[in-house]
C-alpha cells in the first residue's frame, strides 16, 4: 500500500534579513529554553513516581521459550516494555506500532549502558509474532503474552464484552476506544530482594516523546504535515511506502 501523495502546506512565514531572522531565532530560543527546562523538571517528578509492587508472576512466551517478567531485566536493574498492538489472528503487527517500534533497534546499547533492558509484548502467539519480526529486520526482544492477563492488567487489551459496554479504562480514565489492542509503555525496576515493581506506565500521545521522526518533522516548515483529525493515516509499515513488501 503506498502512501497518500504528499501536499506541502502553504506558509505565511515571512522573508527575512539576516539580522531579523536572527532576532527572531533568538527570541524563539528562550522559549526552547524554557520547555528544556520545564520539561526537565516534569522527568524528575516522573522518577519520583512512587512504585508498586507487582504480585502476579507473569510468564510470557519468547523465541527461547517461556520467560518470566523478572527475566527480561536481563541483568539489569530497569526494563522497558512497548505495548505492541498485536492480536491473536491479525497477522501482523499494527501498522502505528511498527512505525514507533522502527525507533528501537539503535537505542538498545545506549539503553544496556545505562542499566535498562528492552522488550516488546503483543498477545499474538509468539508464532505469529517471529515472521512479522523478521519481515520487519528487528533486534529487539519481542516476546507473546498470549495466554496470561498482563496486557488486560496493563490496560492495553479489552475484551469483546468491555468494548460493547462503549467505555474502557484507558489512559487513566474510562473512554471508548476503536479496538481490542490499544498502544502504551510501561517501566519497571527490581528491589535488592529481586521483587518487580512498577514504576511508570504511558499511553496515547505519551508515546510521542520515543517516536524520533515526530522530533525530527518538528524541525522542519511543514512539521508533521497531518491530518488533525486522523493524525497517522499517513504512516505505513517502512517496507510499504514503494508499494511492495519485502519477502519474509
Amino acid at each position: 500500500m503506498s502512501s497518500p501523495s504528499l501536499a506541502i502546506p502553504s506558509t505565511s512565514a515571512a522573508v527575512a534579513t539576516s539580522e531579523d531572522w536572527l532576532a527572531a531565532r533568538v527570541e524563539l530560543l528562550r522559549e526552547e529554553k524554557e520547555l528544556d527546562r520545564r520539561r526537565d523538571a516534569l522527568s524528575a517528578r516522573r522518577r519520583a513516581l512512587p512504585r508498586r509492587r507487582l504480585d502476579h508472576d507473569y510468564r510470557f512466551v519468547s523465541d527461547r521459550g517461556t520467560v518470566r517478567l523478572a527475566e527480561l531485566f536481563a541483568g539489569k536493574s530497569q526494563l522497558i516494555v512497548y505495548h505492541f498492538m498485536f492480536a491473536p489472528g491479525w497477522g501482523e503487527g499494527c501498522c502505528a506500532c511498527s512505525y514507533v517500534a522502527d525507533h528501537f533497534d539503535g537505542t538498545l546499547p545506549h539503553l544496556a549502558a545505562r542499566e535498562v533492558a528492552f522488550a516488546a509484548v503483543s498477545r499474538a502467539p509468539i508464532e505469529e509474532i517471529l515472521p512479522y519480526k523478521r519481515r520487519m529486520g528487528w533486534r529487539f526482544e519481542w516476546i507473546s503474552s498470549h495466554g496470561t492477563t498482563f496486557n488486560f492488567d496493563f490496560h492495553v487489551s479489552f475484551s469483546e464484552e468491555a468494548l460493547v459496554r462503549g467505555e474502557v479504562d484507558y489512559n487513566y480514565g474510562r473512554r471508548a476506544v476503536p479496538q481490542e489492542e490499544m498502544p502504551g509503555l510501561s517501566v519497571f525496576t527490581r528491589d535488592p530482594d529481586g521483587s518487580v515493581l512498577h514504576a511508570y506506565s504511558t499511553y496515547g500521545r505519551g508515546l510521542d516523546r520515543i517516536i524520533n521522526t515526530y522530533n525530527l518533522l518538528d524541525l522542519v516548515p511543514a512539521g508533521r504535515n497531518e491530518n488533525p483529525d486522523t493524525t497517522m493515516d499517513w504512516v505505513r509499515r517502512h517496507d510499504d511506502y514503494a508499494g511492495t513488501v519485502a519477502a519474509s
